[in-house]
């Protein structure tokens, strides 16, 4: 059996009961290691918790060497661990077609992810359209086609989730063309960042999905004791300070609930003039009114 485990947002005891109980009787127990992580919990608090070595699994071996994984798990119970939730922000399917066709069975153990606790914020979860990943820019790389799912879900009043960058065990370019394999340290992108590529791409773009004047929330930590929100406009989150990784952004969509409202100013500084961005961006791709009706044309026959 293979064993799809979500571990949730933060601690090593954030893993279900049941999803412990199947940890336990494993054989072995890798842990997904590139996409997130638990940030209040390592390789060896896991380890500790659970009573069992914790194999990490990075890209390469997820991606090309799955066979690995799967060793064996048609007679093996075998342990596949995901922070947050294993059909989360990262769905794996790839890992679960591949068993499937070798007659392996796959049980899946759910658990929270930033799809559903961003609704810690206070906006409501039905009120979300599409989820978009934000990427580090580089020297001349600047792709942009999260800016289309952006206006597509403010057209019709969603927020968006932004999903920001990780990058985990990637290998640095320069060394790669002298042949040599060396990683580059882990980055996280920041709220800052995200914000400030936000408004790169609509200075390009000057399609106006959004503007500098677009209300946001910075998500800190999520899940973790230590969470934080944070409400300002897309140009002053960009000059904010969220802390620790890991991060998350959330852009208002056009339409907000009155107690969407109400809860977030209560991470805003100024809470009046967040109160007003909000009000203002209500403007933004508001249906034109209807036509006026045609006046009533009266007949001869009709007088």
């Amino acid at each position: 059996m293979l064993y799809m485990i979500g571990l949730g947002l933060a601690h090593e005891s954030d893993i279900t009961v049941r999803g412990l109980a199947a940890v336990k009787k494993c054989k072995r127990v890798y842990l997904e290691a590139y996409t997130s992580i638990l940030m209040s919990a390592d390789k060896s608090t896991l380890e500790e918790f659970y009573g069992r070595e914790v194999i990490l699994a990075d890209r390469e071996m997820v991606e090309s060497e799955s066979d690995k994984i799967l060793e064996n798990a048609d007679v093996d119970d075998i342990a596949f661990l995901v922070v947050g939730d294993v059909f989360g922000a990262t769905t794996h399917t790839d890992l679960v077609i591949r068993a499937r066709d070798l007659g392996i069975p796959v049980e899946s153990i759910h658990n929270a992810s930033v799809m559903n606790a961003v609704g810690a914020c206070g906006l409501q979860l039905y009120n979300f359209g599409q989820a978009v990943s934000i990427v580090f820019f580089t020297e001349d790389w600047r792709p942009d086609s999260f800016y289309n799912k952006i206006m597509e879900n403010r057209k019709i009043g969603l927020h968006t989730l932004l999903l920001l960058d990780i990058k985990v065990k990637e290998p640095n370019i320069k060394e790669l063309m002298k042949g040599r394999v060396v990683y580059d340290p882990p980055r996280y992108m920041s709220v800052s960042t995200c914000c400030e590529q936000l408004l790169e791409i609509e200075a390009l773009r000057k399609e106006e999905a959004y503007t500098p004047n677009t209300p946001c929330i910075a998500v800190s930590r999520l899940g973790s004791p230590n969470q934080a929100f944070k409400a300002g406009t897309l140009e002053e989150l960009a000059n904010y300070d969220a802390g620790e990784p890991l991060h998350s952004v959330v852009m208002l969509g056009r339409q907000v609930h009155e107690l969407e409202l109400n809860y977030l100013l209560a991470f805003a500084d100024d809470k009046e003039a967040y109160k007003k961005a909000v009000i203002a961006d209500q403007e933004y791709f508001k249906p034109p009114p209807p036509p006026p009706a045609p006046e009533e044309i009266i007949t001869d026959d009709e007088e």
